[in-house]
């Protein structure tokens, strides 16, 4: 699944595959357009060259778009990303890399 940024909103994109995670932005988006975009659709914040994506923005961007075993496998993607070290101690922010669309 993916974090789709654009410069008319944010959706949730493949949020059925859980083997990768990222946040996709247009090549033209600086990075400030993009950290506010993430701060105006309460989706997280920049961190770096990431974004820490807030589990609940997730879920929120999933909510009626998926099948009821849905959080099962979210909940089990989060957990491999805790193992990694790729979410915040306190659990509410998963780690995503950027790519350009």
């Amino acid at each position: 699944m993916f974090v789709e940024v654009t410069g008319s909103g944010v959706r949730l994109a493949e949020p059925e595959v859980f083997t990768a995670f990222h946040v996709v932005r247009p090549a033209a988006m600086t990075p400030d357009d993009l950290a506010a975009a993430l701060s105006t659709h309460e989706i997280g914040q920049l961190d770096g060259d990431d974004v820490l994506v807030r589990v609940t923005a997730v879920r929120r961007l999933a909510e009626g778009r998926v099948g009821d075993d849905w959080e099962d496998g979210f909940t089990a993607m989060l957990a491999y990303a805790e193992r990694k070290g790729w979410l915040t101690d306190d659990g509410a922010m998963v780690r995503a890399h950027v790519e350009l669309a």
